[in-house]
């Protein structure tokens, strides 16, 4: 079963590939990992990526799609895998599309986990910070004991800049804008399935468990 995962930073597409992988042995597949495992590694691809990432640039298609290549060879990707972050643009699904035609395999299923955009801005700009010993907290889901402090050493909190809201609405504006041509090219063929997200965590796993199961997945 090989599956493309689709949603917004922070719609929860982390927490539910951890029980899709646990619960039907599917790799989950995130592009973050990928390269970084290829740059650690210092494959011929990871070095090139790394030289994009460490000037702030994007990283070219056909790099990105030679780490994905490289990560869909090995072997623990032979019951399938659930790709995440990738692709991002209709032409990356089809430069997709032409890796796995060559290993005869095809994409299942682009499992879209539907969150308004409105709804995450909350979500992804509660996450604080200690400042001495990194410790992560979120002032919806696991707000420290004291305002502003860590409950471990005592530390001041702070938000990456990268968490306010202004950047976050600008993130989330730019991703909805992808997504929409990907949604639009998967439903076309025939592959694409909406989840709400927006439900409790229980409930999206198990819509997505019926989806799976519609589609024969079996658990390990």
């Amino acid at each position: 079963m090989q599956i493309i995962f689709i949603g917004l930073p922070g719609a929860g597409k982390g927490t539910q590939a951890e029980f899709i992988q646990a619960k039907f042995g599917i790799p989950h597949i995130s592009t973050g990992d990928m390269f970084r495992a290829a740059m650690s590694e210092g494959t011929a691809l990871g070095l090139e990526a790394k030289a994009y990432v460490e000037k702030g640039q994007l990283v070219p298609d056909e790099v990105t799609i030679g780490i994905v290549k490289e990560r869909l060879s090995q072997g623990d990707t032979a019951r399938g895998f659930l790709l995440d972050g990738f692709p991002r643009t209709v032409s990356q699904a089809l430069e997709l599309e032409r890796v796995l035609v060559e290993r005869r395999r095809r994409i299942d299923l682009a499992l879209h986990l539907d969150v308004d955009s409105g709804k995450l801005l909350g979500r992804l700009t509660g996450r604080r910070i200690c400042r001495y010993c990194g410790e992560t907290y979120h002032l919806m889901y696991r707000p420290p004991q004291e305002e502003g402090s860590c409950d471990k050493c005592g530390g001041p909190l702070y938000q990456r800049p990268d968490d306010t809201e202004e950047t976050v609405a600008t993130r989330l504006e730019i991703n909805v804008k992808q997504q929409k041509p990907l949604l639009k090219f998967y439903k076309m063929r025939g592959q694409l399935r909406s989840v709400d997200g927006e439900a409790e965590m229980d409930k999206v796993f198990e819509d997505i468990c019926g989806i799976l199961a519609s589609l024969h997945v079996r658990a390990r």
